[in-house]
């Protein structure tokens, strides 16, 4: 019982910060404990702002087939981002209409994507953004025969592969055949197959003609094909039509004798169509992490091949989905001073530091300061208020007076000095308040003699 009244009679943690202001400035306790807890919320908003707005230390990509060059690519994203201290989960996938599905779907944990242009199939309930288009994405129709095929229609009839369901080799098989009046459930057979198995199902015979592309073949199994004999790549001669009725789509040239000099593979110029696959990412992503996921994408995509030029990608390209911001930020003028200067987790320490609390330093410093000053203004007035009348009282001593009137203007006096008395004082200005109060006394001390 004893120990529980001691407790109570303790004042509170506020209460004893509180204090000192209440003595030094004067104010009631209820103002100088409105401060304190008004500080104290703010630090406490800081601080938690300061950690909830940390980069997260792990992502998830949800990228494409095993073996496909999406997978191919997230692996290497991976391997970049662990050097910086950020962990990328792969999440396979059927191919860019899945990558789509999932990150339009509040439930599936994903943050970023693999998807090639075109996919757009309503408004996005994520309101995505692209970090940019990142390569082009060659389809390629490869077919039996030592009968040159001159048009894409020419696969009429015959028995076709067009990708798993799901992926964008399908979508955009789909497309294009329809162009050439070629639809599912008409003289066409479509075979589905699983992944790995177009290239093996050309070669023995099960299919006519297979449709490939990153998103749900291997670059190894298009190769393959490339340098088999008795399997030829479809030239898409029409290709300058096909680009102006689908948009999103880009003519793309494979030279003379690119894949392998010495066999003159191919053996003449062969147009491919393909579109560019973006980087999407839901408007959340971190901005800290869009600038690491652009450069991961420089190291990857940057450099040269067959079908595009040195630096060609990652590039600002608008699609279906705006270009994000923060990527739009990064492609003009790159990564900022402090990420360039130190460890991704130093300058993320640092870059927090001056969004949250010098903001806050800014704010607070300037207005405790200007306390003492509004302060003393105060207290002035206050003084000079008092002053004003003992003035007046002084002022009515230089005349002759009466034993009534003097007991009037002592009766005046006495109301001053009690109304001084009174007054909350900061100690800072107890020399004004005893000056005074000593005023008074010398008033009173002339009027008594």
């Amino acid at each position: 019982m004893k120990h529980e009244t001691m407790a109570a009679s303790r004042p509170s943690l506020f209460r004893r910060l509180a204090q000192p202001i209440t003595e030094i400035f004067g104010l009631s306790r209820s103002l100088a404990l409105t401060i304190v807890l008004l500080v104290s919320a703010l630090l406490i908003l800081a601080v938690f702002w300061f950690f909830y707005s940390a980069p997260p230390h792990t992502i998830t990509i949800t990228s494409g087939v095993p073996g496909s060059s999406f997978q191919a690519n997230a692996e290497k994203y991976r391997q970049i981002l662990a050097h910086k201290g950020v962990t990328l989960k792969i999440l396979p996938s059927e191919g860019s209409l899945q990558n789509l599905q999932r990150l339009n779907d509040p439930s599936t944990a994903v943050e970023i994507g693999f998807v090639q242009g075109g996919m757009t199939n309503g408004p996005s309930r994520f309101n995505l953004v692209s970090l940019g288009s990142i390569s082009y994405q060659p389809l390629m129709v490869f077919y039996r025969g030592s009968t040159t095929l001159g048009l894409l229609s020419d696969v009429k009839s015959k028995r076709l592969d067009i990708g798993p369901v799901g992926s964008g080799t399908r979508a955009l098989a789909l497309e294009l055949l329809k162009l050439n009046g070629i639809e599912l459930g008409g003289t066409n057979v479509f075979v589905d197959l699983e992944a790995a198995d177009p290239t093996r199902a050309l070669l023995d015979g099960t299919v006519d003609a297979v449709f490939l592309m990153g998103d749900s073949a291997s670059p190894q199994e298009m190769r393959r094909l490339l340098v088999t004999p008795g399997v030829q790549l479809l030239n898409f001669a029409q290709a300058d039509g096909y680009i102006r009725r689908i948009s999103y789509l880009n003519k793309l040239e494979l030279p003379k004798g690119s894949i392998d000099f010495g066999k003159d593979i191919p053996p003449h110029d062969v147009y491919i169509l393909g579109p560019t696959v973006e980087l999407l990412a839901r408007p959340n992503l971190h901005p800290a992490l869009c600038d690491l996921l652009i450069e991961a994408a420089q190291e990857v995509h940057g450099g040269a091949s067959v079908l595009k030029r040195k630096g060609e990608f990652p590039a600002p390209l608008e699609h279906d989905y705006p270009i994000s911001t923060e990527a739009s930020r990064y492609y003009k003028s790159g990564k900022s001073f402090l990420y360039r200067s130190l460890p991704f987790w130093v300058a993320s320490v640092v870059n927090r530091i001056l969004v949250v609390f010098v903001p806050l330093l800014v704010l607070l410093i300037p207005t405790l300061r200007a306390i003492p000053s509004v302060l003393k203004l105060r207290v002035k007035l206050h003084t000079y208020r008092w002053y004003r009348a003992l003035l007046l009282v002084e002022r009515e001593l230089l005349e002759p007076l009466t034993e009534q009137r003097r007991e009037q203007i002592l009766d005046r006096l006495n109301e001053i000095e009690k109304a001084v008395n009174k007054m909350k004082v900061p100690a800072s200005f107890a020399d004004q308040f005893y000056g005074l109060r000593g005023h008074i006394a010398f008033v009173r001390d002339r009027l008594t003699h």
